[in-house]
């Protein structure tokens, strides 16, 4: 059978939470279907190359078990029972429940909870608005960036880097804490293009040789949480060998002195002692970044994921700030561009009548409280009433046994607003289908790289679907606040607005024709030879972790977030991680997957018959201790609770390190329950977060 020929070519930006927010292509087929997506190559971030799930979108927007009407539950709570329902009757239930809520506990018994399922800016951030406008419990988003973000804002001040386009302008290339073949493949088009036009050597540092790493030229695996060691020993043979650069730490750094002092003790023997790596593997690391002044930092998510990940990402962006990489064209470092945007969000998101007074609560703290933890509740009423959109916390958050337990309370209602069934929504009161990207307008700005790209609507949703905007206006119109600023609005207008607001005269219209807008600054406020972002201008090798800055603080009513006094006062390597013990005597880290993001995508064929099923990987040593086979069910635990998966046998990961990739459904796996039962929700110095690769567990079988 012949393949239907595309009829044109759609513009669009993918929606998921990818630090790339590439530029899309997509085929529209006739009957209002897709065909394939493609990477724009004419922007010049993308530069035409997408991953492959989301070239494959169609299987996706197509697939035959997406959710297409309401459905409310009629037997017990996760029994699978439903009945369908018009619209009108599930948005009429949800602002009954709502208001019942608010009559018996107050408007913050009532918790909209969302996140990053689709990162466009009205679908996802307009749920703030009717959060203000109700004044319903605020969301504290702490489960994804929080510790990137403090530690490289603890040096930078600021939230911007060296454009990200200058990999292909590099001699060296460091890709530090994240497997850029999996979860951004445009860092590795440009990496790509730098070796092969410049003969540019990749570095790649990492914990098991994952699909970067076996791209790499030199690649450095070593044991989860120890990177801020690493960090410093390159700083101190720097300081050794006469290849820092003195001129550039007097000039745009703060205490240069202070930090060779310190640094005096932190050899490569010192570092090889707590890494794992050869000493020959470090001083070879330092030597080339010595040599090599067009060195690009990469710096990811991954690596920061641990108890001590704050003061990691620290460590790791103050190496060229020693070497002086930031003076040149293909040198420096970059993690995120989120400060460079300026998009004025005050009318889609309400904040004009925001009340501060209202509680927040912690996104990746969901399991204690909806059990009932006073501390996590700050005090306050319990949450009896909840709508959850773009987030999968039965699967996706920490504590898994306890998020399972609070979403079964009897007196919870939670309304999930999705495009599949999830493991959230199994457990739902209500279940109401949601548009997927392709079937509504929003705009996207790409963390990852320098773009506000717009993704306006190309194929009509199935008729029983509805936008999370319809959803918010339609629950406005219920609970009495409609005639708010912002609301009556169509996602359009919205659009159009901000733009304006946001000094883009042109509006939506400009945007569309243009498809997006590049807001890269100029190369020395990019490289910080304007000075950093903190008042004096300088780096700060000494950072103030209990200061008022930061990207991302906790509201006040949260208190105190982690032991935030144990960190150290120059980049050092603290033990703040869950060292292993006699009784737990090895380290998990749960990596994406290639074919995953996050949870998204363990729902079609494609990716998951690519993945295979939930698997551990163990080292030969450690399998042959334990009388493992490759292959041999085990049971996997820890003082949370216990999963049990498929072992692989491989060197892929250090002795006393497991791995596992990939968020699989809860069902995926042999008891139930999903990978994040051993993930814990305590929160990470100094302002909050989730270490989701800093478990320490035993294995048995």
């Amino acid at each position: 059978m012949n393949k239907p020929l595309p009829i044109s070519t759609g513009h669009s930006a993918c929606p998921h939470d990818c630090p790339s927010t590439c530029a899309l292509d997509v085929e529209i087929l006739d009957g209002g279907r897709i065909g394939r997506v493609r990477g724009a190559a004419e922007n010049d971030y993308t530069a035409g190359v997408i991953c492959a799930k989301v070239a494959r979108y169609a299987e996706r927007i197509h697939h035959a078990n997406r959710l297409l009407k309401p459905l409310q539950r009629v037997g017990e709570k996760g029994s699978g029972e439903w009945r369908e329902i018009s619209w009108n009757d599930a948005l009429d239930l949800i602002a009954e429940k709502f208001l019942a809520a608010e009559i018996a506990h107050g408007p913050e018994a009532v918790w909209p909870y969302q996140y990053a399922g689709t990162m466009g800016l009205v679908q996802r951030d307009g749920i703030h608005r009717l959060r203000h406008a109700k004044r319903y419990s605020g969301q504290f988003d702490s489960i994804c960036t929080n510790m990137a973000w403090t530690g490289w804002f603890a040096g930078a001040g600021a939230m911007r880097g060296s454009d990200p386009r200058e990999i292909a302008k590099s001699d060296c290339v460091v890709i530090w804490g994240t497997n850029a073949v999996a979860t951004q493949v445009n860092v590795m088009t440009h990496a790509a293009r730098a070796r092969k036009e410049r003969g540019a050597k990749i570095v790649v540092v990492d914990i098991y040789d994952n699909a970067t790493m076996k791209q790499a030229d030199l690649a450095l695996k070593l044991r989860p949480g120890t990177d801020a060691a690493l960090a410093c020993a390159l700083m101190h043979v720097a300081f050794r060998d006469g290849t820092a650069d003195r001129d550039y730490l007097a000039r745009y750094t703060d205490d240069p002195a202070g930090l060779e002092a310190h640094l005096a003790s932190r050899t490569p023997e010192w570092a090889a002692s707590i890494t794992g790596l050869a000493v020959e593997e470090i001083e070879a690391f330092a030597a080339l970044v010595g040599a090599t002044p067009k060195t690009f930092f990469r710096l990811g998510y991954g690596f920061t994921r641990q108890r001590n990940g704050v003061v990691a990402m620290h460590a790791a962006m103050s190496v060229p700030a020693v070497y002086g990489h930031w003076r040149h064209e293909g040198g420096g470092a970059f993690h995120s561009n989120s400060d460079i945007f300026g998009l004025d969000k005050s009318q889609i998101m309400g904040s004009a009548y925001r009340d501060p007074s209202v509680r927040y609560l912690d996104q990746s703290r969901i399991g204690a409280v909806l059990t009932g933890d006073r501390e996590a509740l700050s005090g306050g009423p319990p949450v009896t009433a909840m709508l959850i959109q773009n987030t999968n916390p039965a699967n996706v958050c920490p504590e898994q046994r306890l998020v399972r337990q609070g979403l079964l309370r009897d007196d919870l209602f939670v309304a999930v607003h999705e495009q599949f069934m999830t493991d959230t929504a199994r457990l739902a009161d209500l279940v109401i289908p949601a548009t997927m990207f392709l079937e509504h307008d929003d705009i996207y700005r790409g963390g990852g790289q320098n773009h506000i790209v717009l993704g306006p609507k190309l194929v009509d949703p199935p008729a029983t679907v509805r936008t999370n905007h319809f959803v918010v206006e339609e629950l406005a119109k219920r609970l009495g606040v409609s005639d708010r600023p912002g609301f009556g609005k169509s996602e359009r207008e919205l659009i159009d607005a901000m733009l304006k607001a946001s000094g883009e005269p042109g509006g939506f219209e400009a945007l569309k024709a243009g498809r997006w807008i590049d807001k890269q600054p100029d190369f020395a406020t990019a490289h910080f030879l304007s000075g950093f972002g903190w008042p004096d201008g300088k780096f700060r090798f000494t950072p103030d972790w209990a200061g008022s800055m930061a990207p991302n603080r906790p509201p006040e009513s949260l208190g105190p977030q982690g032991p935030y006094r144990d960190l150290p006062a120059f980049p050092d390597h603290v033990e703040l991680i869950e060292t292993t013990d006699s009784a737990h005597p090895y380290r998990l880290a749960t990596a994406p997957a290639r074919q995953f993001l996050n949870s998204t995508f363990a729902e079609t064929d494609g990716s998951r018959s690519r993945e295979g099923g939930p698997v551990l990987t163990i080292h030969p040593e450690d399998a042959a201790r334990e009388g493992f086979e490759d292959g041999a069910i085990v049971t996997l635990g820890n003082r949370r609770g216990a999963v049990r998966l498929k072992l692989a046998v491989s060197d892929a990961v250090k002795p006393g390190v497991l791995v596992h990739e990939g968020l699989w459904a809860n069902s995926d796996f042999l008891d139930g329950e999903g990978i994040n039962v051993l993930t814990g929700a305590d929160p990470v110095a100094p302002f909050g977060g989730a270490a989701f690769h800093d478990n320490r567990v035993w294995v048995r079988g």
